[in-house]
Formats: C-alpha cells, structure tokens, sequence
C-alpha cells in the first residue's frame, strides 16, 4: 500500500513539474517585415497595419496575452526565431518541407498563389519562355526566391534579390526590373492599387510545386506549448467570427482561408 501511495505521490510530483515546466506567456513577440501590403505595412504615422498584423492582435486579445511586433527583413526571421528575438513571425510565412525542418509552424492563417508583376502590354506572363533574357526581381528568403533560382536561373532569366518587397517594386518602377514575383494577393491588392501600380498588371498564377501557398505562424522547433496556445487562438477566430470580420475588412467578400 505505502508503494502504491509512493508511487502516487511521485506521479503528482511529475505532473506538477510538467506543468511548472509549461511557460505561461503573458506577451508574445511577433517578428514581421512591414514591406508587403496588404498584409503588412506600416501608416503614415508609423503605426504597423495590414491582415497579419490584424490577425496578430487578434490571437492575442483572444489569448489574453499582450502583442509585441518586432520588425525584421524576411531573411531575418528564422535566424531570429533561433536568436529567441521573437516567439513567432507573422509575416505572410509560407509553410515550405525546408522551412519545416528548421522550424515548427501552427495551424493556417491564409493560403494565396505566386505571380508577377509587371507593365501592361509588356508582352510578359505567367509562362517562363517570355521571361527569357529579362530580369526578375524578388524579396531573399521568400518562396519567390528557392523558384527563382531553381527554375528562372536555369531558363535563361535574369534575377535579382532584395532585403525587402518596397526595394523590389522601387526597381520595377525605376526600370531595373522587367517583372517581380511575390505573393499573387500582394501585388493586387497592394502595389497595383498605389499610385506607383498604376500601368501594371499581374499574371495569372504560377504553377509549381515550389510555390505552395498555405501560410501560417512560424515558431521554433519543438516548441509544443506555444504551438498549442498559438492554434487555440487561430480556432477562437474562426469560432467567434472574428476571421471573418478582418478578412471582409481587407478583401471584402474573398475568401483567403482554405481550411487545409
């Protein structure tokens, strides 16, 4: 009997120790690159605006957490997850097989195709053949960027990478660039409704299995505890209406979730 109660004890004393172990987050640092509306960006008064960062807020109010944005280049981020100079990036992260050896990501936030940019009866699309001999431009360590080297390099298209999305358009409208591919939603919803947008068009999206599109929050490996908080707060979204209220927000009746 004393066994069977010593026992007992033991087991309440590791069950009290796992939960001891548990970190209980009371803020929740997010690392974002402000340079690709509409899903983030900042306002003329330098306030940080946009889908994700809507979502991000969100999931905190529904966690009851406090939100710290941190603002990274995107080739900053998984370094940074690494670093522990965030818990997590929202930041339009495509969830990729060699992102998800290095990190961990929680469940969907979005899904949206690949396409180009570039000027109106240029001649140009979505076909890899037409950008043979032109150059190409994209954000470093974006999905844009493993296709970019893994197909365009090899097509006899000219490519160039840049720190952030605002560097690529400013060469695209400069003319440096012929095209730039980013997220599909990006380009329409944010470049091409700016006043530099104006006289360029978008591709239809580009078909590859480099190009995934579902994207989520990025976290480091192996962290279950904030994995778990983080997909409660995304399900508290969708079971409350919230999602829906920030995606009508910002692409009115599109519908950018696809439950995968």
């Amino acid at each position: 009997m004393k066994k069977a109660l010593l026992t007992l004890s033991a087991l309440a004393l590791c069950m009290a120790a796992g939960s001891a172990l548990a970190k209980e987050y009371k803020e929740l640092r997010f690392g974002v690159d402000p340079s690709y509306a509409p899903f983030e960006s900042k306002a003329a008064d330098g306030s940080l605006v946009g889908f994700d960062i809507d979502l991000g807020n969100a999931i905190c109010a529904e966690l009851k957490v406090k939100c710290k944005w941190v603002e990274s280049d995107f080739d900053g981020m998984i370094p940074g997850l690494k670093a522990n100079k965030f818990d997590g990036v929202i930041s339009s992260m495509t969830v990729t097989p060699a992102r998800e050896k290095v990190i961990d990501f929680s469940d969907e936030l979005f899904s949206g195709p690949t396409a180009y940019v570039f000027k109106k009866g240029s001649g140009l699309s979505e076909d890899v053949a037409s950008l043979k001999g032109k150059t190409v431009g994209y954000e470093q360590g974006t999905i844009q960027e493993a296709y970019a080297k893994a197909v365009l390099d090899k097509a006899g298209v000219k490519t160039q990478a840049y720190q952030n999305q605002d560097q690529v358009y400013s060469d695209l409208t400069s003319g440096r660039l012929d095209a730039a591919i980013q997220d599909m939603l990006q380009a329409e919803l944010g470049f091409l409704k700016s006043p530099k947008g104006e006289g360029y068009e978008v591709s239809k999206p580009v078909d590859s299995e480099l190009l995934p599109s579902k994207t989520a929050i990025g976290i480091s490996k192996g962290n279950k505890d904030l994995k778990e908080l983080l997909n409660k707060g995304i399900k508290a979204l969708h079971d409350d209406g919230t999602y829906a209220t920030i995606q009508k927000k910002h692409f009115g009746d599109l519908n950018l979730y696809s439950g995968k």
